[in-house]
This record gives C-alpha cells, structure tokens and sequence, in this order.
C-alpha cells in the first residue's frame, strides 16, 4: 500500500477523477492474518468491491494491482461484473509458472504497465505474455524501470492518468 509505484497509481487514478482506495492483502503491513497463496487474497479484494459499491453504488469500479497484487486483481476484475477496467502494474511473469490466458476472455479494457528492466519479468516477457490475448489489453513498457519503476514514477503516473482520462479505459469510465 506505501509502495511508491502503488501510491503514484493512485494518484494517477484521482487525477484522471477516480476515487481510489488502497489496501493491503490479510498479512501484510498491519493487517491481520496471514499470507494464503491467492486463494485467501481474493476473499480480501471481494471484499474490498463489496465496501466500494456499497459506499459509491453508481460509480464504475476500476481494479488494480502491483506484482502480486496484479495477479489476484486481473483474475478477480476479470470475471467481476461490477468492475469496468482493469490495471496491473509490475506483473509477475514466469511462462511456465502463471497463466494469464483468462484475460483473453475478457471484454474490459485492461492496462499493464511493466517496466523494461523489471527483475520478474522484462518488457519483452510481458510483451510475448500478452501478445495474441486480445486487443483490449494495452501494455505499456517503461524504458529502464525496474520492479518498483525506481527513478521512472512520473513516467508511471503519466502512464496510468492518460489511460484512464482519455485513453482506451475512459471510454467505460462515466463523468462525476
């Protein structure tokens, strides 16, 4: 929740007039619990878009997620009706370790942003993940980012607010 690549999202999202919220999976920071694989994480962001339509009932919901976060948020958004668009920052890609050929099935624009010198998966890896999985998946690759986009965050930030003002995810985005 205090990376600094998750806070300048965040950012990003209320600029383009998004309301966000950021929160940690159940054992991590000071949240209760303990670690459970994903399966457990999912139960967490559930949660968190039950709270969120609740609180803001005629609101797009937008998911998002950095590394791990990414991969239970893309899964989750994906087959949630409620969710309009989708973000995943710093993806995980291991192509023999995670699948992410669910995305194809999805109609939502969907925005991943990795950087090019990610140490769990180049620019190049996520390019050869998503290519071929459909044309609402927009993947932007930050020259010399790393993992956390160390020293690239407002190139990050630049990324996410674009997208969502008046890129492919502003078109399922209503007007407050």
């Amino acid at each position: 929740m205090h990376t600094k690549a998750v806070y300048r999202a965040a950012q990003a999202c209320n600029d383009a007039g998004l309301v966000t919220l950021r929160f940690n999976f159940r054992g991590v920071g000071t949240s209760t619990g303990s670690h459970d694989d994903g399966v457990g994480e999912r139960d967490d962001l559930r949660a968190v878009l039950d709270w969120m339509e609740a609180r803001f009932p005629h609101l797009p919901l937008v998911v998002g997620g950095f590394s791990f976060g990414s991969m239970v948020g893309l899964s989750v958004g994906g087959e949630d009706p409620r969710v309009a668009a989708l973000l995943g920052l710093g993806l995980p890609v291991d192509l023999e370790r995670y699948d992410y050929s669910y995305l194809s099935a999805s109609d939502k624009p969907i925005l991943v942003i990795q950087g090019e010198n990610d140490e769990f998966g180049s620019g190049d890896r996520a390019a050869e993940l998503l290519t071929g999985l459909g044309p609402h998946i927009t993947l932007v690759r930050i020259p010399g980012a790393d993992h956390y986009f160390t020293d690239s965050l407002d190139e990050l930030r630049a990324a996410v607010r674009g997208y969502y003002e008046s890129g492919p995810g502003s078109r399922y985005l209503i007007a407050v």
